[in-house]
């Protein structure tokens, strides 16, 4: 293809539909994935449901990834797999590696889609020795879906996010019988309904529990646990350690884009573009952890953005900066707040660290510009709309807590 116009780093739902938006409108549009497929996450994960926002349909994820290439490929975009960028530079310009070596890629625009990546045993401090079969979801469903592999028969699943209970049922079809489900916190993180599943699958949940250490030489032979009862060791031959998503943002640890300290992925604008207006981004690179049509939505909504910075009718860039003001909250999106319509950002995404009751306060000075009252989890789905008009003052998004 000729020098392309927006250069899309990720080939998950969120950089497919936005790839697939902007070839539709005529856009030459370059896909660079990393891996040897594209589709990103669903690729991996043998279950459904899948596809109903987008294409009206229960899919599995396998066939929901390809069918997102497919779509992408239809429309005119081209995808670069086993494609690898090692830095974003100023203005638009992407070095990246293949087999074929090294290289250096511009466009007027680059979409940063690169999604998450779970926190390892290592940054959760787990103790023990460390044997073979202790792995995360991602590793854990590549071995089950794409290389019909079975890693363990009894292992023990850490956390209780929606992707632990996605663990259970990948475990449940490679006819893996878990020995237990460990949640740190008082109750299960996902929807309440989720409890059911391990028990109709016979999995013991421990709640108010941790890893303490894992025991074995060559492969995991126990896990003992930190329980409200004292220690408990419990026979085992692989740990699964699920969720605590965080931003894949390396590239931009590496960067002149930087991070946000709070949601630890880029700082956006109501248009999903970053300080370098080069440089767009959406899915779950913003925030730790969203459902494939959430970023298939957003992807496309960021796309129509594109096309307007392409054609220049975007907004100069610039507004107010937002302060998060209380550590229980772990992330508010977009992080600059200015005239946004139609912009793919018009309510501010927010998650929790920890269960939390009161009020949600975004003010600007003495002045508050919205207010909700809450009661919510950790990773529940909050926002709260954005105001139409705002000076370029500080914002605070501000928590009272109630007992």
């Amino acid at each position: 293809m000729t020098e392309p116009e927006v250069i899309v780093v990720g080939a998950g739902p969120a950089g497919l539909s936005a790839a697939t938006e902007l070839a539709r409108a005529g856009r030459r549009v370059v896909v660079l994935e990393r891996e040897a497929e594209a589709g990103g996450v669903p690729r991996h994960c043998g279950h459904s449901p899948y596809g109903m926002r987008e294409f009206k349909r229960v899919m599995s994820g396998p066939a929901y990834a390809a069918r997102l290439r497919d779509t992408a490929l239809a429309a005119g975009a081209t995808i670069r797999t086993g494609t690898t960028v090692t830095a974003l530079l100023p203005g638009g310009r992407v070095e990246v590696t293949s087999d074929q070596g090294p290289e250096m890629l511009a466009a007027p625009v680059v979409l940063l889609a690169m999604g998450v990546r779970e926190t390892s045993r290592a940054a959760r401090l787990i103790g023990g020795e460390k044997p073979g079969g202790v792995m995360n979801t991602a590793a854990l469903q590549g071995l089950v879906y794409l290389n019909g592999q079975s890693p363990f028969r009894r292992p023990v699943v850490l956390g209780t996010e929606l992707v632990a209970f996605s663990a259970l049922l990948t475990c449940r079809h490679a006819g893996i019988k878990p020995a237990a489900m460990v949640e740190p916190g008082p109750r299960v993180t996902a929807w309440s309904a989720a409890r059911w599943l391990p028990r109709l699958m016979g999995v013991p949940l421990y709640l108010q529990s941790d890893i303490a250490a894992i025991r074995g030489r060559s492969r995991v032979e126990a896990v003992v646990l930190h329980t409200p009862n004292g220690e408990v060791e419990i026979e085992a031959d692989g740990v699964i350690v699920t969720g605590g998503f965080r931003p894949e943002s390396a590239l931009l640890r590496t960067s002149h884009l930087g991070v946000d300290p709070q949601g630890g992925g880029p700082v956006i604008d109501a248009w999903g573009r970053l300080a370098d207006p080069a440089y767009f981004a959406a899915g779950n690179l913003l925030r730790g952890v969203e459902t494939a049509g959430w970023c298939w939505a957003e992807g496309r909504r960021t796309a129509h953005a594109i096309l307007s910075a392409l054609e220049g009718r975007l907004p100069a860039p610039g507004g107010a900066r937002l302060t998060v003001a209380h550590p229980a909250l772990r992330l508010a999106v977009p992080q600059v707040l200015g005239p946004a319509s139609d912009a793919p950002h018009d309510r501010l995404q927010i998650r929790l660290t920890r269960a939390v009751k009161g009020r949600l306060r975004l003010t600007q000075g003495d002045r508050v510009l919205v207010e909700a009252r809450i009661d919510a989890l950790p990773e529940r789905r909050l926002s709260l709309p954005l105001p139409p008009t705002l000076s370029d003052a500080e914002v605070r998004l501000e928590l009272e807590e109630t007992r």
